[in-house]
């Protein structure tokens, strides 16, 4: 017997091979098990697991006849927090491939099964990782629970003391201190980690230093990965990640669609290349790479409604109104599915403008538009929102589009979401790309750059107070995240010297929270706020009442 709770746990077993996945229930249920389910493809999996709580997996890495991966499946339902830190995973692999998964197991903490093998190899594996998660209970109950010091603190002792699986305990602590916006010491455990040569520990000093602003080094780090790991799929992803950053959209593409060509059967990072693709004016990849996301699982919870959107757009520009129609009728059942979402309504709304625009149904679609236009101020209304608006905009017929109306939402959406270059040239992007938008959106750049730059003129020159007080105006004006964080920043460094700060900073702070703290995540990408090469931090509860209500 494996342990004396054995009997009460549940299983799943994903395999394609029919007659190999029979002799493996058999075997799990022969290990004691009480309930095993069966799957036949990790996109079934997928839903299964986003269902129900299972506290076993055994999964294959190859399927056959298909470029599905159980390495894929495992690293997703880590990444987007769908799998407990209490599950055990198993990999099943071929001798060949097994350095493959190597990486895949640490991060999981779990093991791996290399075929052939037999029952009793089963029930070892097993009963080694459900010891682990055991042993380790303190620190994953604290994970779970959301007590990030507490955890940091019982990690980090394990690390430091060189307890059993004292490596996953650093690279825990290293993450904990990342989300508590200490990358320096995130940094140093990271770079400890590195000289036992493990890929995702290089990763993390990178991405210690793009959370310190050094992004340099942190690009030579990842440089450095991908030469020793061309086959790093997070490295791929978080240089597509730091070149997005950097406006380098075609070299990011580049990147995102490596990192898709070696996990295909990855459904998020498929999506963000598709995104990518479709701001960077690529329609043929961007509509093969969305298309193939829906294939991927369009009923999973880590499918983005907005993909389907996107994929009405691309249908509209090759003049195909049967495929908006189908789009619009997808998210339709979508927003069946989650009616209290604001963001489906407007999704949808948006696809049944954009089937509008039609040369007889112009000046429906005309009205419609300018209706949704009148949202652009409301809270929930972010940077997805803004996109979505100008990709309508832009593709109004030109026989009914005013001009000027046009320009003065581009204008209105530029100075609220301008918060850093990357962000400009995706609203460019979407509002067509043309000579217009781009000479609007570039005005609104440099007004942005003069008010910083004016404020922070007169805080040098002692006038600390009038500076904060013309970012506030500005931004309550605006709505512009990163005026108003700024006016937060001067106001506290002279709060010795200015009795108003609290006072401003609070106001500062509550505009921040409410319409200018909508998120400005760029459309199609990074939505989930995952890092590449990242640990799972919570389980998957949080994630499911996020999708619920988005």
């Amino acid at each position: 017997m494996i342990d004396r709770e054995i009997h009460r746990a549940s299983a799943l077993l994903v395999d394609s091979n029919a007659m190999l996945r029979s002799v493996a229930a058999e075997q799990l249920r022969s290990a004691g098990i009480g309930r095993v389910t069966v799957a036949s493809r990790p996109r079934d999996a997928r839903l299964l697991i986003e269902r129900e709580h299972f506290d076993i997996i055994v999964c294959t890495l190859a399927f056959d006849g298909t470029d599905d991966s159980g390495q894929d499946l495992l690293d997703e339902l880590r990444r987007e927090n769908q799998l407990s830190h209490s599950t055990v995973f198993l990999m099943i692999t071929s001798e060949a491939r097994y350095a493959q998964v190597v990486e895949a197991a640490e991060a999981a903490l779990d093991g791996i099964l290399v075929r052939p093998y037999t029952g009793a190899a089963l029930a070892e594996r097993l009963t080694e990782a459900r010891r682990r998660k055991r042993e380790l209970a303190d620190v994953l109950r604290a994970l779970e629970a959301g007590e990030d010091e507490v955890a940091l603190t019982r990690a980090l002792k394990r690390y430091q003391s060189k307890a059993a699986y004292a490596a996953w305990c650093g690279r825990l602590a290293a993450e904990l201190f990342l989300q508590l916006n200490r990358p320096l010491d995130a940094k140093r455990v990271f770079g400890a980690l590195v000289r036992e040569d493990r890929p995702w520990a290089r990763l993390g000093v990178a991405r210690a230093m793009m959370a310190a602003g050094d992004t340099r080094r942190a690009a030579v780090e990842i440089k450095t990965t991908l030469e020793e790991h061309a086959d790093s799929a997070d490295a791929h992803d978080l240089m597509g990640r730091l070149l997005v950053e950097q406006c380098q959209f075609d070299a990011a593409l580049k990147e995102y669609s490596q990192a898709v060509v070696l996990t295909p059967g990855c459904l998020l990072r498929t999506q963000h290349a598709g995104a990518l693709a479709f701001y960077q004016g690529q329609a043929e990849e961007a509509l093969a790479f969305l298309e193939r996301a829906m294939g991927l699982g369009v009923q999973s919870k880590l499918f983005d409604a907005l993909s389907l959107f996107l994929i009405a757009v691309l249908r509209h520009d090759l003049g195909d109104p049967a495929g908006v129609a189908s789009m619009r009728e997808h998210l339709d059942r979508y927003l069946a599915r989650f009616p209290d979402s604001r963001r489906l309504r407007r999704l949808l709304e948006a696809a049944r403008i954009l089937n509008q625009m039609t040369p007889g149904a112009a000046q429906t679609a005309l009205a419609g538009l300018r209706k949704l236009s009148t949202q652009a101020g409301e809270n929930d209304f972010d940077m997805e929102a803004a996109n979505v608006l100008l990709m309508l905009w832009s593709r109004l017929p030109a026989a009914v589009r005013p001009d000027p109306e046009f320009q003065a939402i581009l204008k209105r959406l530029a100075m609220r979401f301008c918060t850093s270059k990357a962000v400009g040239e995706v609203l460019i992007a979407s509002a067509g790309r043309s000579e217009s938008a781009l000479t609007v959106v570039r005005q609104c750049q440099t007004e942005l750059a003069g008010i910083a730059e004016q404020a922070m003129d007169l805080a040098l020159q002692e006038q600390p107070r009038l500076a904060v007080e013309q970012l506030l105006e500005a931004g309550e004006r605006s709505l512009n995240f990163k005026l108003l964080e700024l006016a937060d920043v001067v106001a506290r460094r002279h709060e010795a010297t200015m009795p108003e700060a609290p006072t401003l900073a609070a106001r500062a702070t509550r505009l921040m929270a409410g319409h200018a703290g909508t998120s400005h995540h760029i459309a199609g990408l990074q939505r989930s706020g995952r890092s590449p090469g990242g640990l799972q931090l919570r389980g998957p509860a949080k994630v499911r009442i996020h999708v619920a209500t988005a």
